[in-house]
């Protein structure tokens, strides 16, 4: 097995970024529990943001929602972010809480309507603009909830139109990433419901569209490491929404649920090319603390990664091809066993506090006073969140 000493340089490159949501009052479709403390603005959620990755070191940007994050400055709200050692990262749209969009958005019978979410996406290219965001991410709750109720292939054609001219509009340098969802909140269909139906939309886009893959959008069984090996595969990852769920979307911490699996996804994309600053796919968590404190949540999540991540790097990759080829069945599976089950944790609090954090970065923000200070401090107002 790979020596812990030698995978530190890669380590070292890890970059997660951050969904502002996830600072704001989340829950279920039946409530939103509110907690003190919680931001009232794109900038509160920023401050929090930022404390993450002063005690990890692994999060230097944080990802935007439309219009949960609007600010009258963009590039104001940059230089505040850079000023606490962050910057901005991913645009999300959201045309899924407009009345207008009840039927669909991308994908609606009405060119008005369709032109209205449209419109939408360039605002947010137009934001990007101002906060040099590389990526646009595109997730649509467009779909049927019985059968017959619209027209399947027309809606893909629509989809196709409306996804072209948002296309048009991208710079050079900017992408278009392109998120799936099998199920929620259409239920009979959705428009885009797996990789297969993004990469098919995306390919005919062109180069600088890409596939989003969520952790959590996949039926109980689902291989996502096959789907991320064949995306690498055919160079059309773009990014991770990393989460986990048990049932459904359930947008928990992600290796809450199966840390074998994170481990699993995670020896792919390195095995792939898919890690490192290089790579072109980018690392983002996509998860609603319901009953869990914001910060923690986000610090234990990013924590999660690094820990399978520093396993995948373990994996001894000769050895496990020189298995496979001589059809060794069982000494290629413990090849990948002997990773996995390595307490890395000891290594990695030795490997943090050699670069001058704190060995314990869950502990040390506890211990920071800080979540005492902001709950003091934000009184009045109104919380942010995106509301049920």
């Amino acid at each position: 097995m790979t020596d812990f000493a030698s995978i530190t340089p890669r380590l070292a490159e890890q970059a997660i970024e951050l969904p502002s949501w996830a600072f704001g009052n989340s829950g279920t479709r039946f409530k939103v529990f509110g907690t003190p403390g919680t931001p009232r603005t794109p900038q509160e959620k920023i401050a929090d943001a930022a404390q993450v990755n002063k005690f990890t070191a692994l999060s230097p940007t944080v990802a935007l929602h439309i219009p949960w994050d609007k600010v009258d400055d963009y590039a104001a709200l940059r230089d505040y972010a850079q000023s606490l050692g962050v910057d901005l990262g991913t645009i999300n749209s959201n045309t899924f809480q407009d009345d207008d969009y009840k039927f669909g958005s991308l994908t609606h019978v009405d060119p008005k309507i369709r032109q209205k979410a449209i419109d939408h996406h360039f605002e947010c290219i137009d934001i990007m603009n101002q906060t040099g965001s590389r990526d646009l991410k595109i997730w649509l709750a467009d779909g049927t909830n019985y059968p017959g109720q619209g027209d399947i292939r027309g809606r893909q054609d629509r989809l196709a139109d409306s996804l072209q001219k948002i296309y048009a509009r991208i710079g050079d340098e900017q992408r278009l990433v392109l998120e799936y969802k099998f199920f929620e909140p259409a239920f009979y269909h959705t428009d885009v419901p797996d990789w297969g139906t993004s990469y098919v939309q995306v390919l005919a886009l062109g180069d600088k569209a890409m596939v989003c893959l969520d952790t959590g959008h996949h039926a109980p069984g689902t291989n996502i490491e096959f789907i991320v090996a064949q995306l690498l595969r055919l160079g059309k990852l773009g990014s991770f929404d990393f989460n986990s769920r048990f049932y459904a979307d359930d947008d928990l911490i992600v290796g809450a649920a199966d840390p074998f699996q994170l481990f699993r996804i995670l020896y792919e994309v390195i095995r792939g090319g898919g890690y490192g600053a290089d790579s072109g796919v980018a690392f983002m968590l996509d998860q609603c603390h319901n009953v869990e404190d914001k910060i923690p949540g986000q610090i234990r999540s990013v924590l999660n990664v690094q820990e399978m991540t520093a396993r995948a790097l373990l994996v001894d990759g000769e050895a496990l091809t020189a298995a496979q080829d001589a059809g060794d069945v069982l000494g290629a599976n413990g090849i990948l066993m002997d990773a996995f089950y390595t307490d890395v944790r000891p290594a990695l609090a030795e490997w943090r506090e050699s670069r001058g954090l704190d060995g314990d970065p869950f502990a040390a923000y506890a211990a920071s006073g800080y979540q005492a200070k902001i709950a003091a401090d934000r009184v009045g107002g109104t919380q942010a969140g995106w509301g049920a």
